[in-house]
């Protein structure tokens, strides 16, 4: 079992050129995982990116978790998924699965990144997280590929309705323990079940791939809001424990998702822009940009390391400190405590002890 977690980083990402559906720092993110081992595309042929052991086959469903209950830089940036969706489409075999952009906003999330959820924002239009604001994840979806191997899928309409195990057609929820978990179909025609996989009709596929990729910001509850608080989006806070997620058992309950449900094949964390004041991503002095993107298989490490290193330092504010905050220490020891107690990631223990965190860098 590996005890050590490692982190890539990328600095100095530049901003996309508009010429193509490439991001500069995502490439040179993947480029690193993939010279450490961790590749993106499965296949015989090898390549900078791609292996034996890579994450993703030609045939899987790939389900993009984004934040998107918010807009501004308070939603993950779009430009760093068009580059994801392009390196997947690029598969050396041929791309012949489904690329599922999603997300739950609890009521208020927006793939169109038109969301008022809150009353944080002036005006109802569109405004995505990217050098161009109109570049929605929809407008990826719907303009940028246009692509029946590239779809979306907002889970806010579903998120109280609750079927049953044996249901394998209704949209909705089922109840797992402390946690619930999507099961829906793609627009693809693909039947996804969280926790069990892609339903063939009579069977259950693992053809399915979960990536994690939210952005870095504050949050009132337990200090960050990364690659942990993400989990949120991928259940129901309508199944009837709301009121001890906020926030007691937040590290428990975001645990249980990645130990119980489906663990992430990796964490991708936005640090273009982060937002260091409230959580909505505006007005622009709440937020700062760093042009930095991050990844790892350990949620816990990568929440660590960024909240100390990447969102303290901006104003000091004691509550991005895992080391000085006692709430974002405890989110992450719950966390830790879940996985590692429900068999680690993949034989991975995940870790908040620094000296077992070995962050590997590239500048650009």
């Amino acid at each position: 079992m590996k005890d050590a977690s490692d982190i890539f980083r990328v600095t100095e990402c530049p901003p996309p050129s508009g010429l193509d559906n490439h991001h500069t720092g995502l490439d040179v993110l993947l480029n690193l995982m993939g010279k450490h081992g961790l590749k993106l595309h499965q296949t015989d042929k090898h390549t900078n990116i791609g292996g034996r052991n890579g994450m993703i086959d030609k045939s899987d469903v790939v389900l993009i978790k984004v934040n998107a209950q918010w807009k501004y830089r308070g939603c993950t940036n779009s430009d760093v998924i068009r580059g994801l969706i392009q390196r997947i489409l690029e598969h050396p075999d041929g791309f012949e699965g489904e690329i599922v952009i999603f997300e739950n906003g609890q009521g208020g999330g927006s793939l169109d990144c038109d969301t008022m959820w809150g009353g944080k924002y002036p005006d109802t239009g569109v405004h995505a997280n990217a050098e161009e604001e109109s570049h929605s994840f929809s407008y990826l979806v719907d303009t940028v590929f246009d692509d029946s191997r590239v779809s979306k899928y907002l889970l806010d309409p579903i998120r109280e309705k609750f079927i049953s195990k044996g249901d394998h057609s209704t949209d909705g929820y089922r109840k797992l323990f402390n946690v619930s978990y999507p099961c829906f179909t793609t627009a693809k025609g693909n039947r996804v079940e969280l926790k069990e996989g892609i339903w063939s009709g009579e069977r259950y596929d693992q053809n399915l791939k979960l990536f994690n990729v939210p952005v870095l910001k504050h949050h009132d509850g337990c200090g960050i809001t990364g690659a942990l608080k993400s989990c949120y989006g991928l259940l129901s806070m309508a199944d009837g424990k709301r009121d001890e997620r906020h926030y007691r058992k937040l590290g428990q309950h975001c645990g249980e998702m990645i130990a119980k449900i489906r663990a992430p094949v990796i964490n991708i964390l936005d640090c273009i822009w982060v937002t260091q004041v409230a959580w909505a991503g505006y007005p622009p002095e709440n937020t700062t940009r760093l042009d930095q993107l991050l990844a790892s298989i350990d949620p816990v490490a990568l929440d660590y390391w960024a909240s100390k290193y990447l969102l303290y330092p901006i104003d000091n504010n004691k509550e991005h400190h895992p080391d000085k905050f006692t709430v974002l220490r405890n989110h992450l020891i719950q966390a830790r405590h879940t996985i590692n107690s429900e068999g680690c990631i993949n034989g991975h223990k995940v870790t908040l002890d620094e000296p077992a965190i070995n962050v590997l860098s590239l500048s650009l």
